[in-house]
């Protein structure tokens, strides 16, 4: 499923969800307001009347060549700004000047903060050489860094920095690598890292023990943090994506002068960046012929041949539910047979090893194979290129979020160990490790052998079937967002996770940088996906609350004990360990402040508070639905006196045409008269 550089544009301005398109339309028509403003400024200075309205301020203070005008418009507009400020007194020329220079000192300024981000000029190098499509993923994955180390930070102010301060004698014994210890346990998340701030069972209830101040509220405080921040964040960005979305509309499909006038970059200086682009917008064009002709086709289809379709279609989908089906009880004998054989004493450490990694190693190898197979289905069902590549996106991310939560419950009802939150917190710890391991080993023992042969050998037949690489956006994009999905659900019961996620995620940043500069080409045909932004955001927005859910139930299952036997079981460890829960510390909490702060935090938590709680939400979303409604409105008049602007143009330029020629006929018919009477 090849995606074009080109159409894969997943953030406004630099990271977030606005397509290339949309860009490109706001600069065109912004070109056109500050010209028209721009003449009639100069038309005022040259008649010696004074500035009016704020255009002509803005206009007056802009630097010379952040003008949109020609060469002899930026001497005419110098020379009019000269010629006023004749007129004006010296204070006024100061504070125009100045102004002027402050503008030009933040530009530079803000030049050079964002020549200072990280790998700012390898994102050059391959937006160059592979357009934005592919530069996005990278963007996309420094997002995520970003995100990461934010969570990093907030995990250290509420759980590990007060942990390492309060913590007791006996923890720094227990963080002795002893002989007993490994290095498989760094592959295992056993023994040494069992006993480590990296999971949750290090955290226990230290000296910092008071009511409103202690581990476990921290603790719980921190997580929530993290979770919270996430969901602004994605909320924000899938919002944005969804309004450049409805706003550029099915301007891509209609618009066809505009992608053929206006769809060049001015800026590009290197011929492969020219020829790049020119078959970008070609292949732009070939696209969407090809969607004309796939609607024009599905408009002549007979009954007969619907019926068919239809059939064909409910097959296929039939075969991919029944291929889902077997990844899950893949995914379910994997399970059990390392949870029954992976323990075992008996064994070699290899097979061992082997068979504790076996669940990950099975999700992985689904993941990787299935999405490549929902592919060849998809082009069996006679959809357009753009449908095709969604369906299969739509498979992909069901089948990498449920093969997840399909795992997420086994480990949870087979969970037997007195610190089942340790035990859930190495899964998950093993899934990102193996994730990194397979993105390494794909790069290296599979990209790279592939494009030394195609090098080596160009007419042996491994090379011939294994044709061109090209680095599928959408495929890695999913990828990504699959291993943050993980982070977000192994954050509770392995704290540092996202840690260990910002480290792979920047060490897969070099790998895929690796795999894109030196083993793949640039992408010829391409898709549209100017709301590929929504899906992708939308995926985290899934991942997002399938570890809140996660979360939830976990918190549920720490219901406060009933007797001494379920004190027993519900004794693990961690911050909410002996018989401790996270009701029972909150009430302490809240008992321990006064009583007016106790009747309203009892009255937000009790069901009384839901309708005054719905009934504000009813008017908010009343009033941004209102909003949406008059925005529609005004863009949809503000489209009609566009049309009706340029055919009043038209109209003025034809009545133009026939007036010049009824002059002309008169002339003319005068000069054929002339001949005819001296013969």
């Amino acid at each position: 499923m090849p995606a074009s550089p080109d159409s894969y544009q997943i953030f406004p301005a630099e990271e977030s969800g606005c397509s290339n398109l949309t860009l490109d339309c706001g600069e065109y028509h912004q070109t056109e307001i500050s010209e028209h403003a721009a003449s009639e400024a100069d038309e005022r200075l040259e008649h010696g009347h004074p500035s009016r309205g704020p255009c002509r301020d803005k206009m007056s203070n802009q630097p010379l060549r952040d003008l949109t005008l020609c060469i002899q418009g930026k001497r005419d507009a110098r020379n009019a700004r000269k010629i006023q400020t004749g007129n004006i007194s010296s204070w006024a020329s100061w504070r125009r000047s100045q102004s002027i220079t402050n503008k030009r000192v933040c530009s530079k300024l803000g030049r050079a903060i964002s020549g200072m981000l990280p790998w700012q000029h390898t994102l050059h190098i391959i937006k160059g050489r592979f357009g934005v499509g592919v530069n996005a993923y990278f963007v996309f994955l420094r997002y995520l860094v970003y995100l990461n180390l934010i969570h990093c930070a907030l995990l250290w102010v509420f759980i590990l920095g007060p942990a390492v301060f309060y913590s007791g004698g006996s923890d720094k014994e227990a963080l002795r690598f002893g002989g007993n210890d490994s290095i498989l346990d760094f592959f295992l998340g056993s023994g040494y890292l069992d006993r480590s701030p990296v999971f949750y069972g290090f955290y226990t209830r230290g000296s910092l023990n008071f009511p409103c101040l202690n581990t476990p509220l921290l603790y719980l405080t921190g997580i929530l943090a993290v979770l919270l921040l996430s969901l602004i964040m994605e909320v924000r960005r899938t919002t944005l994506g969804y309004k450049h979305t409805w706003m550029l509309g099915k301007r891509s499909r209609m618009n066809v002068s505009y992608k053929i006038f206006c769809g060049w970059d001015f800026t590009i200086q290197e011929a492969d960046a020219a020829t790049l682009k020119s078959n970008f917008i070609r292949n732009d064009l070939k696209l969407h012929l090809e969607e004309q002709r796939f609607f024009l086709h599905e408009a002549r289809r007979t009954v007969g041949q619907r019926v068919r379709l239809y059939l064909l279609r409910f097959t296929l989908n039939l075969l991919v539910v029944s291929l889902l089906g077997g990844a899950f009880y893949l995914i379910y004998f994997a399970t059990k047979t390392s949870q029954s054989l992976g323990t075992a004493d008996s064994t070699h450490w290899l097979v061992s090893l082997l068979l504790q990694y076996l669940p990950p190693i099975t999700i992985t190898f689904v993941n990787l194979f299935l999405p490549h197979v929902f592919r060849k289905i998809s082009s069996f069902e006679d959809y357009s290129f753009t449908v095709q590549v969604n369906t299969t996106l739509v498979r992909s991310i069901f089948l990498k979020l449920a093969s997840l939560g399909i795992y997420l419950y086994f480990v949870f009802t087979a969970t037997h160990e007195q610190c089942a939150e340790n035990q859930f917190g190495r899964e998950m710890y093993k899934l990102c490790i193996f994730n990194f391991l397979a993105t390494f080993c794909n790069a290296f023992l599979v990209d790279y052998p592939r494009k030394l042969v195609r090098e080596k050998f160009p007419s042996s037949l491994v090379a011939r079937l294994s044709g061109k690489q090209h680095f599928l956006v959408p495929f890695n994009v999913l990828d990504l967002v699959y291993a943050q999905t993980v982070s977000w659900v192994g954050v509770y019961f392995c704290p540092l996770l996202p840690l260990i996620g910002t480290l792979t995620l920047m060490a897969t940043f070099y790998i895929k940088k690796f795999t894109v500069l030196r083993c793949c080409v640039a992408e010829k045909r391409m898709f549209r996906a100017s709301n590929a932004s929504v899906l992708f955001h939308f995926m985290l927005l899934l991942g997002l609350t399938m570890a809140a859910a996660t979360l939830g139930v976990t918190l549920d299952q720490q219901q406060p004990p009933v007797d001494e036997t379920t004190l027993l079981q519900n004794s693990p460890c961690g911050p909410f360990g002996n018989g401790q829960s996270v009701f029972n510390v909150t009430g302490v909490c809240v008992e321990s402040v006064p009583g007016l702060a106790q009747t309203a935090l009892r009255y937000l938590a009790s069901e009384a508070f839901a309708l005054p709680l719905i009934l504000a939400e009813i008017v908010i979303l009343t009033s941004y639905v209102s909003r949406r409604r008059a925005n529609q409105k005004s863009i949809e008049r503000l489209k009609e006196m566009l049309v009706m602007s340029s055919s009043d143009k038209r109209f003025l330029v034809k009545k133009h045409t026939t007036m010049l020629r009824r002059q002309n006929t008169p002339l003319s018919r005068h000069e054929g008269a002339t001949p005819s009477r001296h013969t």
